[in-house]
């Protein structure tokens, strides 16, 4: 499947969001401070930052990086720390979106190396590109969808920077070189000769950004147009014309209004990414927003998204039949995908999500409770709104971390009312790792003591045996951990579960169905066979950054050497041996589990879509 971004560019003009460093300065950040360590002093700043230009309008959001290379910031004595600062900004910009629930695009910013490349300077270009691999590492890590290198003024540098891209990743390019008053690079480079050498190194746009205002951008813009032979698409983010010193204070006179007028001018050429560089704000955003959806005709949605509730309670109370997934479990192949809440108000990036997979045939998605002890919208608000928009049938995770006695068996009443009927019962992440550490943890119960009360609610009974009206229909999943060190611990809990009334099981990620097939073997030397249906984790790898920062980092996932080996041999292309490895696991496992729970990373739902193109045709998904 084509990266969402290629097929986005395809489809027409795309915003992308104005400057980070005038918005830093002129929220209190001084010119003489690296204005990519606000990433680590000031992240709020820069989340409010991103946040203002996503709720402007804006598609496409630039991470704090453009000088978070090695030479750059070792002015500032922070060379050690080009891994923190870029991995922090991804995550900034990634938060952002998830507060507005907007699915923009995040762009890994990277600009010039600040050396002078021979023969004019002393520096060989071949020696830039180890310090452009590792910022660029550092943002595959945090999670881009594509990069982008702007500023540039010579070739040589910026054939480094995409050469060093390509030796690690497949993600989409940005090229953007600077162009002076005259038309020319400052190191001589003119429209055409940009053109030529950008194509042909098969970056996916060429454009022009900062130097110059709207004006001589669009000059450049037509010399580039007349020479792209190739078609590949151009952008244009000219900078708010000209700074001046008003009262020791930097000011761009170009207004919100002036880059309407570009950004109508900038689109009846063909342009398809635009945005601003220095000097524009979120409101020259909102105004090339509005010009650009006046040209579509098109009237922007508001950035909120309000669940729909069309029946009255009662008659969304559930049928008496078992849920899809109970009528499912064991007869069929069943594929369920993860979606995570957003941190914020609007979920329309969840239910974006949600619609692609269901248009690829998954029937179920899961719905994660705040994990990592990380706050975010309700679990079964977001189930509600999915199964309401979408059609989708939610398994929703339930932990017993947040909630008392008395409000787990409210919260359960009121998802059997809403049609939330598929419960993943957990105890949850403890606060300690998360955004509250000194929150309370409240623990009346732990997973095994939710089985046992969704048991007591299945035979009609709260947990003080008092009548709830009926029995409710819950089917009740509980959750594997195969590679954690004590199995026999794990192998305890897992038959605890499974004798409190568990209908089926859900692992975390497995990368060898050997770590499967050892665990089932233990536990059946010790309790017999498992006799419900198991739903295998499978958590397709983007790289090796990724792939050892969740072998590291990440509790409760643990990578095989080989599969780390693997992932450290495909280099560049990462992301395809990741669908790989997800596919043969599938395969393997396929005649031995009931199904397969996919954990897509950083919302990547069409790596989901990739990996699921590949199954046998007997484990098809439906599209009902």
């Amino acid at each position: 499947m084509k990266h969402p971004f290629r097929d986005r560019i395809e489809q027409g003009v795309l915003l992308a969001d104005g400057a980070m460093g005038t918005q830093l300065y002129e929220r209190g950040i001084r010119l003489d401070r690296c204005f990519e360590s606000a990433n680590l002093t000031h992240p709020q700043l820069v989340v409010e930052i991103h946040r203002a230009y996503i709720l402007a309008g804006a598609e496409l959001i630039e991470t704090n990086t453009f000088g978070a290379n090695r030479f750059k910031l070792e002015a500032y004595g922070m060379a050690e720390r080009v891994r923190e600062i870029n991995r922090r900004a991804v995550r900034h910009a990634r938060e952002a979106r998830e507060i507005c629930g907007v699915p923009v695009f995040i762009a890994g910013a990277i600009g010039p190396s600040g050396r002078l490349l021979a023969p004019v300077g002393t520096v060989a270009p071949e020696s830039l590109r180890p310090v452009f691999r590792e910022q660029i590492e550092a943002l595959l890590e945090g999670g881009v969808d594509l990069l982008i290198f702007e500023t540039m003024s010579q070739l040589a540098e910026i054939r480094e920077a995409i050469m060093a891209a390509r030796e690690v990743c497949d993600l989409p390019i940005v090229a953007q070189m600077t162009f002076a008053a005259d038309g020319r690079t400052i190191a001589g480079h003119g429209p055409e000769e940009v053109v030529a050498a950008l194509a042909e190194l098969g970056v996916d746009v060429i454009g022009v950004n900062c130097s110059v205002g709207p004006r001589p951008t669009l000059e450049v813009l037509r010399a580039m147009i007349a020479a792209n032979r190739w078609g590949t698409a151009l952008s244009a983010m000219p900078n708010a014309g000209w700074p001046t010193v008003v009262g020791h204070r930097v000011i761009y006179g170009a207004s919100p209004e002036y880059f309407a007028d570009f950004a109508r001018e900038a689109a009846s050429l063909g342009v398809r990414l635009i945005g601003g560089c220095c000097g524009t704000t979120p409101e020259h955003i909102a105004a090339m927003r509005r010009a650009l959806d006046d040209i579509k005709g098109q009237v922007r949605p508001a950035v909120e998204v309000r669940a729909r509730v069309s029946t009255p309670v009662m008659d969304a109370v559930a049928p008496e039949e078992p849920t899809r997934l109970r009528q499912k479990l064991g007869r069929e192949f069943v594929v369920s995908v993860e979606i995570d809440p957003p941190k914020g108000l609007n979920p329309s990036k969840a239910i974006e999500g949600a619609r692609l997979l269901r248009q690829v045939g998954v029937e179920f998605i899961n719905v994660a409770d705040s994990p990592m002890a990380r706050v975010r919208m309700s679990a079964l608000a977001l189930c509600v709104i999915l199964q309401q928009e979408t059609g989708v049938e939610t398994i929703l995770h339930l932990t017993t971390r947040d909630r008392n006695l008395m409000g787990l068996q409210a919260d359960l009443l009121g998802a059997h009312a809403l049609g939330v009927r598929n419960i993943l019962a957990l105890t949850g992440d403890p606060p300690t790792l998360g955004d509250y550490p000194h929150a309370t943890p409240v623990y009346d119960l732990d997973s095994i003591g939710l089985v046992r009360l969704l048991q007591n609610f299945r035979q009609g009974f709260d947990a003080g045996g008092a009548s709830i009206g009926r029995p409710a229909m819950f089917t009740i999943g509980v959750a594997c951990d195969p590679t954690r060190p004590d199995l026999q611990q794990e192998i305890e809990r897992l038959h605890a579960k499974l004798a409190a009334g568990a209908d089926f099981v859900m692992t975390q990620p497995v990368f060898d169905f050997s770590t499967w097939r050892n665990f089932v073997a233990q536990y059946e030397i010790r309790y017999g066979p498992i006799e419900v249906p198991v739903l295998l984790g499978v958590l397709p790898l983007q790289s090796f950054r990724h792939a050892s920062f969740l072998h590291n980092e990440v509790p409760g996932i643990t990578l095989t050497e080989e599969a780390l080996e693997r992932m450290r041999r495909a280099g560049p292309n990462g992301r395809a041996e990741g669908v790989a490895m997800a596919r043969e696991l599938i395969a393997e496992a396929c005649e031995f589990v009931q199904g397969i729970y996919l954990m897509p990373s950083f919302g990547r739902y069409e790596v989901v879509a990739e990996v699921l193109s590949a199954l046998p045709e007997r484990l098809r998904v439906s599209t009902r």
